[in-house]
């Protein structure tokens, strides 16, 4: 017969997910008109970020938690068949005790059997085995008790964990909205410096602590590759220059290697772009943001969020276009993907 022990749950994988879910980002955005588009843009995305992640270790815990209750439904069932073959099986012996004496009262087995050791030897073995199933049965619906008390535990636990997904989705599908909404503003106020052909100057954004320790990194964390270097299309004049990568507006840009920014401007068919001065003779650009967050003349470091990426100038849709060349201006661009997989960053 199976052990009757009882089986633990997942109760650190719920207790972990409950506390994961209670610090939950602010519902309100906290905004006063002093803070721009693009520094509520940046926060958005790590707000968005975090409910994402956090959303993500809920629904893991509660997938756990509800195998985990059929897991104990599973044992219950099993408990209960073994129940029930227990009793078949006492029903068997007792059947057959009973055919073995001929029905026959105890009185009159007394007088019949052929001597007291037989009778005794009879009796006592079906004792033994009536004693055997009786213990058999109470051990296994005292483990279906235990097993009943897990089950509804872990079930509703699963629903627990299900309800505050729920708010947690909620609250991550407010956070998007008002991501999309301040991404529209900030689009908005790029094109109006494009169109007026002057730069808004720097937003400082506040940009968590990086990790970066290679010399060379991608413009933006996240890779999606669009259009490469040297496509055609009616877009350009002749080739593509560059390499873009597929954004959403506000993205945060940062630079490829450690420089000094020689240009910063609006307008044209680059929209607001930057361009950076490497140590070695290389200079890269980052165009048709929605935002710069460095003044011209200033030194970066590799990493830095420079900017956030929108669809300015001769832009399709939103993306970050960047380019690698051998001077400040178009004409001497190179393609970006060998020259970045040269340096220790493969892309794509």
């Amino acid at each position: 017969m199976r052990s009757s022990r009882r089986h633990p749950l997942l109760v650190p994988v719920l207790l972990c997910a409950i506390a994961v879910l209670a610090a939950r980002p602010g519902d309100g955005d906290g905004d006063s008109p002093a803070v721009g588009a693009g520094a509520r843009v940046a926060r958005l995305y790590r707000d968005a970020a975090l409910a994402t992640q956090r959303y993500e270790a809920g629904r893991q815990a509660a997938d756990a938690q509800r195998a985990t209750a059929r897991r104990a439904e599973a044992r219950l069932e099993g408990q209960r068949q073994e129940i029930s073959r227990l009793h078949e099986e006492l029903g068997r012996i007792a059947r057959a005790q009973y055919r073995g004496a001929g029905g026959v009262p105890m009185v009159a087995r007394i007088v019949l059997a052929d001597s007291p050791e037989d009778l005794m030897r009879d009796q006592h073995v079906f004792s033994q085995a009536d004693l055997a199933v009786g213990n058999a049965i109470g051990r296994s619906r005292r483990a279906e008790v235990r097993l009943a008390a897990d089950e509804a535990k872990a079930a509703s636990a699963w629903r627990t964990l299900e309800r505050r997904n729920a708010e947690l989705a909620e609250l991550k599908q407010g956070i998007e909205r008002k991501l999309e909404e301040a991404r529209g503003q900030l689009q908005g106020q790029a094109d109006a410096s494009v169109a007026a052909g002057t730069c808004r100057g720097a937003v400082r954004l506040d940009q968590p602590p990086t990790q970066v320790t290679d010399p060379w990194v991608t413009p933006v964390e996240n890779v999606e590759l669009s259009a490469g270097f040297g496509s055609g299309g009616s877009r350009w004049a002749n080739r593509h220059t560059g390499q873009d990568f597929a954004v959403p507006i506000g993205t945060p840009v940062r630079a490829a290697g450690a420089g000094r920014v020689v240009r910063v401007s609006c307008g044209g068919a680059f929209g607001i772009e930057i361009v950076i001065e490497h140590p070695g003779g290389y200079y890269t650009q980052y165009a048709h943001l929605a935002a710069v967050a460095v003044d011209q003349g200033e030194r970066v470091t590799t990493g830095q969020w420079i900017g956030q990426s929108g669809t300015t100038g001769n832009s399709t849709g939103p993306h970050l276009h960047f380019e690698v060349r051998v001077t400040p201006e178009m004409g001497s661009a190179v393609d970006p993907l060998p020259w970045l997989a040269q340096r220790g960053v493969p892309v794509g």
